[in-house]
Parts: C-alpha cells; sequence; structure tokens
C-alpha cells in the first residue's frame, strides 16, 4: 500500500466577532483580524488539493457560544473534512456562565468537525485507508476548579485500547497542549510550563510504544518542530498571533515497507483588506504589548531579577518573542547583562543531532 496525502493545519484561530472582541493592553491575540484571516487562508486551501484540515484547539476567543456557532458553520461548508480538538480557550469553565460554553456543550457544536459519534471530548477518525487521526482532550480542571493541562485516566486508558485496536494503521494524534518541549527547560519554567501537558511523560511513553512518531499541537503561538526519541511533535502558530502562520503538510510513503515521508511549507497571512501590511504592524503590535511581559519574565527563575533591573533589560527584549514566534530564531543580545544574555540567547534554533537530523521549524522534511 502507497500513501500521498496532502493536508493543512490551522491553530489557535481564536475567532472573535467583532461584538465580542474585547481588549487587554497585554493581549497578544490580535483578534480583530481573526475572520478575515481565516476567510483568506480556507480560500487559499480550497486551491488545494487537500484531503483534510487539522485544527489543534483555540478555536475561538474566549469559548463564546455564538463564535463557536460561526466557526462550526464555516467549516462545514469545506469540501474537505476539518478536524478539530479543544483548546483552553474554547472550553475554559466547567458550566456555562453567560459568555462561554460549558465544558461538555463542546462536541455538540462539531459533529461534522470529528465528533458525529461522540459526546467525548476526545475520538478518533479515519482519515485515508491504513491512516487514523486520534484527537485529544488536554483540558481538565482540578480539584479547586483551576484548568490544567492533562489527559485524564479514562482518556489515557481508551487511547490504549483505540492504538491497540488500529496497531496496522499510520496514526497522527493531536492535543493542544505540547508533548515536547519547544524552549529550553520549558518543562521546568514557570511560564513555559503552562504550555506543557501535565502528563506528556505518559502521553509519549503510550505513543512510543504503539510506535505513533507524529503529533499536531498548538497553544505556545510559535513556530517549531521538536523531536525527541522517535517522535515529532510540530506545534503551530496562531492565525491571530505574528507571524499569522499555517501549515501544508505532504504525507508520502511509497510501499509499506518504505519510511513515510513527511515534508512541511509554512504559508503566512501577510495582507488583510485592513491590514495592507500585516506583518509589520503585527510585529510592532506585539513587540509593543511584549514589554511588561519580557519584565515579568526576568523576574522569574533562572534569572530572578529585581522588577527595577528587569525593566531596564525588557525593552532590549521588545521583539524577542516575535522572533521565538517566527520560528528558527537566532539571537545575539550583546546589550544584555551576561546572565541574561546567555539565558535569552539559548533560545536560539539549533539543529538536533539526533540521528543527524535538522529540523527547521517551517520549511521541513524528514523521514520515520
Amino acid at each position: 500500500m502507497t500513501l500521498d496525502l496532502r493536508f493543512a493545519v490551522v491553530s489557535d484561530l481564536h475567532i472573535g466577532l467583532p461584538h465580542t472582541i474585547f481588549d487587554h493592553p497585554t493581549r497578544f491575540h490580535l483578534v480583530e483580524v481573526s475572520i478575515a484571516a481565516l476567510n483568506q487562508v480556507l480560500d487559499a486551501l480550497l486551491q488545494l488539493d487537500l484531503d483534510f484540515l487539522l485544527i489543534p484547539g483555540d478555536l475561538t476567543q474566549h469559548g463564546e457560544p455564538e463564535n463557536h456557532a460561526w466557526l462550526a458553520q464555516r467549516l462545514a461548508q469545506l469540501p474537505f473534512p476539518a478536524f478539530v480538538i479543544p483548546g483552553n480557550h474554547d472550553v475554559p469553565v466547567i458550566k456555562a456562565d453567560g459568555t462561554s460554553i460549558g465544558w461538555q456543550s463542546f462536541p455538540s457544536y462539531y459533529r461534522k468537525c470529528g465528533y458525529a459519534e461522540t459526546n467525548a471530548l476526545f475520538y478518533t477518525a479515519s482519515l485515508a485507508p491504513g491512516v487514523r487521526l486520534v484527537a485529544l482532550n488536554s483540558n481538565q480542571f482540578d480539584a479547586n476548579g483551576k484548568q490544567i493541562g492533562w489527559l485524564d485516566d479514562q482518556q489515557l486508558q481508551w487511547l490504549e485500547q483505540t492504538l491497540e485496536a488500529h496497531s496496522h494503521e499510520l496514526v497522527i494524534a493531536m492535543v493542544h497542549h505540547n508533548v515536547l518541549e519547544h524552549f529550553p527547560d520549558q518543562t521546568q519554567h514557570p511560564i513555559g510550563r503552562r504550555y506543557m501537558l501535565g502528563n506528556a511523560t505518559e502521553l509519549r511513553n503510550i505513543l512510543q510504544r504503539f510506535n505513533v512518531r507524529l503529533v499536531f499541537t498548538g497553544h505556545l503561538h510559535v513556530q517549531d518542530v521538536a523531536h525527541h526519541a522517535g517522535l515529532f511533535d510540530v506545534t503551530t502558530g496562531s492565525l491571530v498571533s505574528y507571524p499569522h502562520p499555517y501549515r501544508i503538510v505532504h504525507l508520502h510513503q511509497a510501499s509499506s515497507e518504505a519510511p513515510v515521508r513527511l515534508s512541511i511549507q509554512s504559508p503566512r497571512v501577510s495582507n488583510l483588506p485592513d491590514w495592507p501590511d500585516l506583518q509589520t504592524y503585527s510585529r510592532e503590535w506585539m513587540g509593543d504589548r511584549s514589554i511588561p511581559f519580557m519584565a515579568y519574565m526576568l523576574t522569574q527563575p533562572p534569572l530572578n531579577l529585581s522588577e527595577m533591573a528587569a525593566k531596564r533589560v525588557a525593552p532590549h527584549l521588545r521583539n524577542f518573542w516575535a522572533t521565538v514566534a517566527d520560528g528558527d530564531p537566532q539571537f545575539h543580545l550583546p546589550e544584555l547583562p551576561d546572565g541574561a544574555r546567555q539565558y535569552f540567547e539559548s533560545y536560539s534554533h539549533h539543529h538536533s543531532t539526533e540521528h543527524q537530523l535538522h529540523l527547521q521549524d517551517n520549511t521541513v522534511t524528514f523521514m520515520f
């Protein structure tokens, strides 16, 4: 059997109808472009011979019923299937609160996007003969009602049973929270770990035991491809955050004995009717709103600067996060004090030496 599939990944749409958009001075999400950007991307995808579309979460700005309804209707119009999962913005409360839908209501909005036969927030679907999707829900609530990134025991048990039943198929996994680290010590960093799946190690062990090699994630709003112990975690930046990317993926296997070849291209939304130079505008928007975030980051481990010192250093890092989000970052920051310079320069892209892989974040081909 041969495989030859083309599909797209569009992540963290944060759809906001105009009357639902609210602002905050440190909001990184340019939600104002959400509908125009998605319509432009979908129009572009219609020109391609795609087999399906994956959307790994944060479909809406904050779980608003009207935003979910709009998106579900828009995706149902596509000539190819779209598969979605919830992000933390989509199910922010256990019970509906008048602004956001309740946790268990999510599947009812997306019957045509993977949830046709289940009321659970996770599912499996056939993508093509011999190729299967496992779509996982990483949004849970702890005993105090606080939202966390976690896969509950019921879901992990279901996953093992599903992978056992479909062990003869090539499986692609999709989950909102990151499964592998996408920047240095992400699991240990007080900011970075909130984007990681809390029990990522347990999920990785299951995926590796059943030879699942590919997982698509979102949440972090950066372009990055991570690899460890045979598992690839492809995280895709947000459609409403600089650089407004999406991915076109070609999966090819010449025969059942041959390795799978995966090629990724990452186009971007460069202009919209009300934003003729979206890339420049959005980078400046992110830079303007990054300084308080970077000041806070400087006060956290491992740097632990005082608030006064952090305020002095933060303006030099105005475009740091935009450069990370862009993918394949390279940093040379001689203006920073030594400890901070070494730390932030460690975010520079480094090729993986494992099996001599050379993974770029935006345009990459690899085999497994």
